[in-house]
Parts: structure tokens; sequence; C-alpha cells
């Protein structure tokens, strides 16, 4: 059974799927999803904004599969084919960042092949695809992937301009003259531990905001 009827493309309930997991349902804030990729990535902005892109695409377009698919999927071998859908993405988008962002492709290193693993792609896929209809479904993916997507950037700017200085690699403080004034990057905003500090900050600030999230638990 589909749990959409016919209704407009942008109707309210559609729209909800779009924006609800960039605030009260984000994935990485309420459901404490896909952080591992705030460890690796998040160093810099520029590699941040590029995972963010690919796990958004890559949700989106898998949603948007499997709900077309959903109908003559067997319930038995659904995550092999949930899997199947994810990896041949993820290949195609990894392929793509080595022909035209090498650079950026090789900082990512690893990092682009374990979007298979991202437990928020296949937590839509399971929750959401495989009881909708596509265009609902791809609504859902691009939502939860701009909502995914916001706190990885969120986290990289802090990290590169407290650790580094620069914005997208651009050196800001400098152009500001502020190290002339004795100012020092602060060289543990670029360890691994300081992303998952700056998550959890984020967590606390969105949940202390919203009391109702915080009465779920």
């Amino acid at each position: 059974m589909d749990n959409q009827e016919k209704e407009p493309m942008f109707s309210a309930k559609n729209l909800k799927l779009l924006t609800g997991p960039l605030g009260k349902n984000n994935p990485i804030t309420v459901q404490v999803l896909g952080i591992c990729s705030a460890l690796a990535v998040t160093v810099k902005l520029k590699p941040a904004l590029v995972m963010a892109l690919s796990v958004t695409i890559v949700l989106a377009v898998s949603n948007v599969v499997i709900a077309a698919l959903r109908k003559s999927i067997p319930d038995r071998i659904r995550i092999i084919v949930q899997l199947v859908v994810i990896a041949t993405l993820v290949i195609l988008v990894d392929q793509i960042l080595k022909a035209y962002l090498f650079d950026v492709s090789k900082q990512l290193s690893v990092f682009v092949g374990l979007i298979i693993t991202n437990c928020i792609i296949m937590g839509r896929l399971e929750a959401f695809a495989l009881a909708n209809k596509p265009w609902p479904s791809f609504l859902d993916g691009l939502g939860n992937g701009a909502g995914y997507g916001i706190i990885l950037i969120i986290v990289a700017f802090l990290r590169e301009f407290l650790g580094s200085g620069t914005i997208f690699g651009y050196p800001v403080l400098e152009k500001l003259g502020l190290y002339k004034t004795g100012y020092e990057n602060n060289g543990m905003v670029i360890l691994p531990p300081m992303a998952l500090i700056f998550v959890g900050l984020i967590i606390w600030y969105h949940r202390s905001r919203d009391k109702s999230l915080v009465e779920k638990q």
C-alpha cells in the first residue's frame, strides 16, 4: 500500500518532506545518523561540500529507484537490492569526482566509497522509499541529504576557519591582519576528536532550542 495519494507535486505535505530534515527532523542532530563523515572530511570546506553533494545525490536518486521498484522487490532480498543500487550510484559519483575534481577525490579518499554504508541512506530507503512513490521519495532524499550536508558544512567551516585561518583555502585571517596581533591557528581544531565535539555542540544547541526533541528521548 502506498502512503501517498494523488496530490499536488509541491503540496504542504511534500514540502514538509523537503524542509523537515533541515531542522526539526535533521538526520544528524535528531536521529544522530551519519556522524562518521564529520570526523573524516570536515578539516576543509571544499571536501565537506563535495561529500555533502555526493551523499545528497546518491540518497535522492537511490530513493527514487527503490520507490519505483518497490512493488517488484522480494522482501527477502530487499537489502541486497538496496546495496546494489547505492553501490552503483556511489561508483558513478566516485568516477565523476576522479574525472573532474581529482584533487578533492584524493582528499576524500576511501570515504566516498563508504557512502555505501552511510546509515542515513539505508535508513531512508527502508523507512520511506519502500512505502512511497518516487516523487515524495525524491523530496525525502533531497531533504535528508541537505540536512546532513548543512551540519557537515557548518563543522567544516568552523574547523577550517579556526584551525587553518582560511575559507575555501582563502587566507581570511591573514588578510585581516590578525596574525600580526599575535593570533595563532588552533591546531587542536583540525584533529578528528574536535569534529565530534563540534557535532555534539550543534546537537546540544538544536535540542536546547526545541524542547520537544528532548521529551521524545
